[in-house]
This record gives C-alpha cells, sequence and structure tokens, in this order.
C-alpha cells in the first residue's frame, strides 16, 4: 500500500503503553498525530516524546489525540517513559505502541531502508522519524518524514493544524511562513463577488493572489 496525502490512513490494533487500542476507535472524532521514533533510550526521542507531552494543552485545544511508536517491546516504553518524565519535567498521558515486530512501521511505511547503522541487534531497521496528521474523517492530511538524526519542529506540526483546520472551515489557504493569526490567502476557486462577502477588506496583490485578514 502506497500512503498519500488523500489516503484513509489504514487501521491496526497495537498494544501501548496505554493498553491495546483499535487505532480508528482511538481516533474516532478527532484529529489526531501519528509519529515513530528509531528506538526507545535514545537521546533524540527522549526530547521530542517530551516536547509532545509538554504540549498537551495545545493539542487539545484542536482536538487533536497524539500517539507516539517506537520498534520496542511495551516493557521498554514503559521503563522509558519515566525517562522522559524526569528528563523533561513532564507527564506522558498519550499512548506509545509496542511495534517491535515492525507490523505497524511496515503498513506506513515507516522503516529506514537507507541508513544502514538504522538496525537493530538483528539487522531489522528501525523507525525513521515520521509523522501523520490525520483529519476527523480519517483521512491523512499531511506526510513529513525526518532522518533519525534530527528532531522535529513541533512548532511547525501545530502550524500545519492550525492552517488545515482553517482551511477546511473557511475558503482559504496560507502562505509561506503562515501563524495562526496572520493575514491568509483566499481560495483561488472564490470568486471576487465571494470574496467582499466572505472577507469583507480583502486587498488583491494580483488576480491570483488576494489576501485577507485572518478568520482566527
Amino acid at each position: 500500500m502506497v500512503l498519500r496525502l488523500g489516503s484513509v490512513a489504514p487501521n491496526f490494533k497495537a498494544i501501548t503503553t496505554k493498553g491495546e487500542i483499535d487505532f480508528h476507535q482511538y481516533i474516532e472524532g478527532s484529529w489526531a498525530i501519528l509519529f515513530s521514533h528509531p528506538a526507545d533510550f535514545t537521546p533524540v526521542c527522549t526530547t521530542e516524546l517530551g516536547e509532545v507531552a509538554r504540549r498537551a494543552n495545545d493539542f487539545a485545544e484542536r482536538n487533536v489525540k497524539v500517539i507516539g511508536l517506537s520498534a520496542n517491546e511495551l516493557k521498554d516504553h514503559e521503563n522509558w517513559v519515566k525517562d522522559i518524565d524526569e528528563v523533561n519535567n513532564v507527564h506522558v498521558d498519550f499512548p506509545i505502541i509496542a511495534d517491535a515486530d515492525r507490523k505497524v512501521s511496515a503498513l506506513y511505511d515507516m522503516l529506514d531502508y537507507q541508513d544502514i547503522t538504522n538496525v537493530d541487534t538483528k539487522g531489522i531497521p528501525f523507525t525513521v522519524r515520521s509523522v501523520f496528521i490525520i483529519d476527523t474523517k480519517k483521512v491523512i492530511r499531511l506526510i513529513i518524514t525526518y532522518p533519525a538524526s534530527t528532531g522535529r519542529n513541533f512548532d511547525e506540526v501545530i502550524r500545519v493544524i492550525d492552517s488545515l483546520q482553517l482551511g477546511d472551515k473557511h475558503r482559504i489557504t496560507t502562505p509561506a511562513n503562515w501563524r495562526k493569526g496572520d493575514d491568509v490567502i483566499v481560495h483561488p476557486g472564490v470568486t471576487n463577488q465571494e470574496a467582499a462577502e466572505l472577507f469583507p477588506g480583502f486587498r488583491t496583490v494580483k488576480p491570483y493572489l488576494r489576501f485577507a485578514p485572518s478568520p482566527f
């Protein structure tokens, strides 16, 4: 299966630090972020999971459920969470999938076949740092893959969620480096007459580029 933007996120059942879950049931009615990690007890992953826990309120405000994944056993996850909490002064309250057999990793094409050092003792590839943003219809709206050596920017993940949710609610797109509260772009499919009603005070830079105040 090739996953692209617009694909329905594949369902799966898995053991996690919060018990067994059915993924579609877990995210029902919410947006979701599924993000993978190369391995437990690794430095970059420890900072990433701590950051996600620290920003729990940011995700809750946006109706986003988060779920992590690492290619280790459940017992390792449970011990690792203690380190994450201690190092980052947080409480990890979201599930982390125990994917030692790489079933979910393979389903979502999260395995690293380029970096030959990114393997376990049996030579099986670990996961890379994949991010999937999934909407309330269980449709994949964003896919980002980072190398194992580079931690993710969760400011960017939240920025994209804001952009997607705003675009779903209003007929807009967002420009480069846009942040919540900045001016937005009137969708090309909106006529000037419609724009005058929807976005009073919109301004035209080019016929195809029209800015309007943020509807937030």
